[in-house]
């Protein structure tokens, strides 16, 4: 509030809680940056000064002094409708900032498609980041090579390309989990089990497929059909109608069971199925994964894939504050999946 002669007060000062506290500017300082060369007293009589006077530390003068600027990039390298309409995102964001919010560090999104890669790539090295988090990385996507020696770097999800594949990053099990899928579809008697799989630029695409086939290859039975989405909705539309174009009208399927590699087009598949008359699941068990809103508000509901990706979020964010802090985390962190059983298979 305003004073009695109508000015505003002043902004706290590192020189106010020092004198609040009664010690020196220096001492205040060495708190501030987080040094532990001073007694469990005057750190604690420094910190309830701060709370009284409600200080702000200066981020710029903090930073020139640490060469730290307490902010994190997280890169997604896709559009922004993509972004912004595919749900697996969101969680993914919300556990980096749950981790984050227990530190000083600061959440910086980047949605590098929208903008020049070079571009990127210099806002990355200009020291305006302590560090970056890269999630929905592609195989053909260079621009973040060599940052590793430069910057600390976390992905989210097993990177693709042979030069960024010594890197740190947290993912699931694809492969394993997509088993455990194809598993269950032999479990309750499918015989004749296709799959839509994602693009295969990307981990997840490639390590899904991989699972499905080796699943039915140790069942003894023949893996296909097989078509290619792109993990949306209307990929998975058309990717069904290519498992379906060579059936004849009010004939069976060429498959009773179908794993789709996510929930989205899980949804499209299901949808166009379900267009030519096919019954889910009586004619075609359908398994996705994912488990976001698209598993839920099918008819049926889906049977999938559960992947934790708020925790992987969170997961990312702690290894990369770890490595900023100088410690050494695992280079491979795998969080575990689950598969929920619903009315589709």
């Amino acid at each position: 509030m305003p004073g009695a002669s109508g000015t505003p007060p002043r902004t706290p000062t590192l020189e106010m809680v020092a004198a609040a506290a009664g010690v020196s500017r220096a001492t205040v300082s060495r708190v501030v940056n987080g040094s532990t060369s001073v007694t469990p007293e005057i750190l604690q009589a420094v910190n309830d000064a701060i709370a009284l006077l409600d200080y702000v530390p200066n981020r710029m003068a903090r930073s020139l002094a640490s060469r730290r600027t307490d902010v994190i990039a997280l890169i997604v390298p896709e559009s922004t409708s993509t972004v912004f309409a595919d749900p697996f995102f969101a969680p993914v964001v919300r556990g980096v900032a749950r981790t984050l919010g227990e530190t000083d560090y600061t959440l910086n999104l980047l949605i590098a498609s929208e903008s020049r890669p070079e571009k990127t790539r210099r806002y990355l090295l200009g020291g305006n980041v302590d560090g970056a988090l890269v999630v929905s990385h592609h195989a053909e996507d260079h621009s973040y090579v060599g940052l590793g020696s430069a910057l600390p770097i976390v992905f989210g999800g097993r990177p693709v390309n042979p030069d960024v594949s010594d890197s740190y990053y947290v993912d699931v099990d694809n492969r394993a989990s997509a088993r455990t899928a194809t598993e269950y579809l032999v479990s309750i008697g499918r015989r004749r089990i296709a799959t839509i799989a994602g693009r295969q630029d990307m981990p997840a695409g490639l390590d899904r497929l991989e699972g499905w086939r080796s699943a039915l290859t140790d069942a003894g039975l023949e893996p296909g059909p097989v078509a290619y989405g792109a993990f949306t909705q209307a990929s998975g539309a058309e990717a069904a109608e290519q498992l379906l174009a060579h059936a004849d009208a009010g004939t069976p399927p060429p498959f009773d069971g179908l794993f789709v590699a996510n929930d989205q087009m899980a949804a499209g598949a299901v949808q166009a199925l379900q267009a030519r008359g096919i019954r889910i699941p009586l004619d075609v068990a359908v398994v996705g994964y994912d488990d976001d809103t698209f598993a839920s508000s099918l008819t049926p509901p889906l049977t999938t894939i559960h992947q934790p990706s708020a925790d992987l979020g969170a997961g990312m964010a702690d290894v990369l504050v770890r490595l900023i802090a100088g410690e050494s985390p695992p280079r491979r962190t795998i969080i575990p999946t689950r598969l929920v059983l619903r009315g589709s298979a």
